[in-house]
């Protein structure tokens, strides 16, 4: 059978998401849980891969196992199994050819980012952060020239494995939230570092080092040395992603709460 599970977890201790030969990705930890109540090995599949220290409000993944268990046993038998940094939200049986990666039709992302002189203890490595007053709409309106279908060459870590640069954008805002900056991201599909190096970008505009269309200038260039440095994976969640819904699938976008921020 297979089923599909919505993932939450904190990336800090983490290699990624990604299965590594030391066991230190999300990924090991999720197949690991399963396999105990599957009885067998288990291979999990996910929908966005996330780096080092990212972490996922819901992250959709699927398995296929042999034994049948009941979706109380996915979750609460995986969760007894799990380290305290990740949790299964839902476990929902799918037919076979669903498949969490090339079944989703968009994914989503949010960067929260402290701006304020001194660094966050209480959030620390769970937002990003810059020390100096940062111009909120000057970042927005270069945030704006990202939006449609591109080449983000320019935004493209070294080593992305991706076929192709071209992405389609849906959405790119970038809001304040008391002393936290919030970056929502929307596409098809993102490159490897492409968010951090977007976010780097435009903490350099609002930062007065550059005018909001060098970002447009720095899209239409495609080379990556002329970008800022890729931003730190602390302030990045991975929130979710989008499916047909003849999937009949639960909720799979979690975006990020902020109950302890106002807006402004």
């Amino acid at each position: 059978m297979r089923v599909a599970l919505g993932i939450e977890y904190a990336g800090t201790p983490f290699t990624g998401w990604q299965s590594q030969a030391d066991g230190r990705g999300v990924q090991d930890a999720v197949e690991r849980a399963l396999a105990a109540i599957a009885g067998a090995p288990v291979r999990v599949v996910a929908a966005g891969r996330t780096d080092a220290g990212v972490h996922a409000t819901l992250q959709v993944a699927h398995f296929d196992a042999a034994s049948v268990r009941p979706v109380t046993a996915w979750v609460r038998g995986t969760n007894s199994k799990l380290p305290p940094e990740v949790a299964v939200l839902w476990a929902e049986p799918v037919d076979a050819a669903f498949h969490a990666r090339f079944a989703a039709t968009a994914r989503h992302y949010t960067y929260l980012l402290a701006n304020r002189p001194v660094r966050p203890a209480v959030l620390g490595r769970r937002v990003g952060w810059y020390h100096r007053p940062l111009d909120v709409s000057a970042m927005r309106e270069g945030a704006s020239a990202l939006v449609g279908t591109h080449d983000f060459t320019a935004f493209r870590a070294a080593l992305c494995q991706a076929r192709s640069p071209v992405k389609t954008l849906a959405c790119a805002d970038v809001r304040a939230f008391g002393d936290c900056i919030r970056f929502d991201f929307s596409a098809n599909a993102f490159l490897h570092h492409m968010i951090r190096n977007i976010v780097g970008a435009l903490i350099r505009v609002g930062a007065g080092k550059a005018p909001p269309a060098w970002i447009g200038q720095l899209l239409a260039g495609r080379d990556r040395t002329r970008g800022a440095a890729t931003f730190a994976a602390d302030g990045l969640y991975f929130t979710g992603a989008d499916y047909d819904a003849a999937w009949h699938l639960p909720a799979t976008r979690r975006p990020l709460a902020l109950p302890w921020a106002q807006a402004r």
